[in-house]
C-alpha cells in the first residue's frame, strides 16, 4: 500500500510521514523542490510537484493507493485542495484523509477556515472513501515564542480568556496514519482536541512557572497593531516568519473570532479523539514542559 503525503516537509506532514513509516506503509512525499539530504529516511519516495499544477499532481498520484491531503494557508488554498482531490478520484485512489480545521463551519469569515470547509463539502459529496480530521490550535505554535517569552517576558498571542482548543501535531499525525492504515474510519470526521484549553492569562502563568520569571499576557485589545506587526514581521506563530500581507488579515480575523466566540472543545470531543488514538492527547502543560526543557538544554 503506497500513500502520497502532501505538505510532506511541513510541521504536520513530516510527522505524518514518520507515523506512516512506523506502521509499515510505503510513503511517497510530494515536495516543490528536492529536499535537503536527511530530510526524509531513504525509504521515502520523493515526487516533485505542486498542487497548483494538475500535471505534476497527476504524475505524483500514479501508483498510489491512498492520499493524505494537507495544504497550508495560501490565497489559492481551495484550488490546490480541489485539484488534488479531483486528480485522486480520477486516479481511482481507495481513500483520502483530509486535514481540515476545528470548527471550520463556525468561522467562515476567516478565509482559510472557509476554504477548508468548502473542501470538506466537496469530499463528502464525492464518491471516494474519506476521513476528515479537524485539528485545533497547534501546540507546536508555541515553539516560535522563545524570544518573546525568554527575552521580553510576554506571552504575545491574543488567544483571549474564553479558551482555545489545542492539539499536538504528533497526535494529528498518529490519527492520520491510523485512518490510512486501519479499517473503520471511512466517512468519519474527527475533532482533534486535547483535554485542556489555552487562555492568555493561563499560558502566561504556565510559562512564568516553567521559566522561573514573570511572564505577562500581552492582551488582545489592539488588533490594528497586531495586524500591522504581522505585515512587517510575519506570522508570530512561526520560528522563521516572513511578512505575508493577506495572512496578516486572515489571522487577525481568526483571533478576533476566538476572542468574540471562543474556540472551546467538549469533553466528549476529547474522549472520541482519545479513543481513536488509544491514549489521551498531549496537553498544553505537558508540551510546555517539554519545550522549556529543550530551551534550557540549548
Amino acid at each position: 500500500m503506497k500513500i502520497l503525503v502532501t505538505g510532506a516537509t511541513g510541521r504536520v506532514g513530516s510527522e505524518v510521514v514518520k507515523a506512516l513509516l512506523q506502521r509499515g506503509a510505503d510513503v511517497r512525499a510530494l515536495t516543490r523542490k528536492q529536499p535537503k539530504p536527511g530530510t526524509f529516511p531513504s525509504a521515502v519516495e520523493i515526487a516533485l510537484g505542486d498542487l497548483t499544477d494538475p500535471v505534476s499532481t497527476a504524475e505524483a498520484l500514479k501508483g498510489v493507493d491512498k492520499l493524505f491531503l494537507l495544504n497550508g494557508g495560501a490565497p489559492d488554498e481551495l484550488v490546490q485542495a480541489l485539484t488534488a482531490y479531483s486528480m485522486s478520484k480520477k486516479a481511482g485512489l481507495k481513500h483520502v484523509t483530509y486535514a481540515s480545521i476545528f470548527k471550520a463551519d463556525q468561522f467562515l469569515e476567516v478565509p482559510h477556515f472557509a476554504a477548508k470547509y468548502a473542501v470538506e463539502g466537496a469530499i463528502r459529496a464525492g464518491r471516494m472513501p474519506y476521513t476528515i480530521l479537524r485539528p485545533a490550535y497547534f501546540l507546536q505554535n508555541e515553539r516560535g515564542l522563545k524570544a518573546a517569552l525568554i527575552g521580553a517576558g510576554i506571552y504575545p498571542i491574543p488567544v483571549g480568556n474564553q479558551g482555545v482548543a489545542v492539539v499536538d501535531v504528533r497526535d494529528i499525525a498518529e490519527a492520520a496514519a491510523i485512518s490510512l492504515t486501519e479499517k473503520g474510519h471511512e466517512g468519519k470526521t474527527y475533532d482533534q482536541v486535547s483535554s485542556d484549553m489555552l487562555t492568555g492569562p493561563e499560558a502566561a502563568a504556565t510559562w512564568s512557572k516553567l521559566l522561573d520569571k514573570e511572564i505577562t499576557y500581552a492582551g488582545h485589545g489592539d488588533f490594528d497593531n497586531f495586524e500591522a506587526q504581522m505585515r512587517k514581521k510575519g506570522n508570530p506563530l512561526r520560528e522563521k516568519a516572513n511578512p505575508n500581507l493577506w495572512l496578516a488579515h486572515d489571522l487577525r480575523l481568526m483571533f478576533e473570532g476566538f476572542i468574540e466566540r471562543g474556540f472551546r472543545n467538549t469533553e466528549d470531543q476529547t474522549a472520541r479523539f482519545a479513543a481513536l488514538l488509544g491514549h489521551q492527547p498531549k496537553t498544553y502543560s505537558s508540551y510546555a514542559e517539554e519545550l522549556a526543557a529543550e530551551w534550557a538544554a540549548a
